[in-house]
């Protein structure tokens, strides 16, 4: 993370915030912590967030995912998950899928 936690974030200094706490023992930039664990906290927040969503998910989105973990560099994936986060964060997304 090239910029502080509080420009992503609602976190400004001095507020006694969860936030605080973490950019606190984590570092700005979650400089003190590994990429796994980054990658764990990603996995976790993403599907809380999900689970909060109507719809459900296709197999074919499953599938998708599974070709891109298979065939895909470290780099290309991490280039995916940028673009998803991007585009979950400001709203460029297609209606949810309901399944009869």
């Amino acid at each position: 993370m090239s910029r502080p936690l509080g420009y992503y974030t609602n976190y400004s200094p001095g507020d006694d915030s969860l936030l605080e706490r973490v950019q606190e023992k984590y570092g700005s930039g979650f400089e003190k912590m590994s990429k796994r664990e980054k990658l764990s906290i990603l996995m976790i927040l993403a599907s809380n967030l999900g689970n909060q969503l109507e719809g459900g998910v296709r197999g074919e989105i499953y599938a998708a995912a599974r070709e891109m973990t298979d065939q895909l560099s470290p780099s290309d994936q991490a280039g995916i998950m940028e673009a998803i986060i991007s585009q979950v964060r400001w709203g460029q997304n297609a209606e949810p899928v309901h399944h009869s």
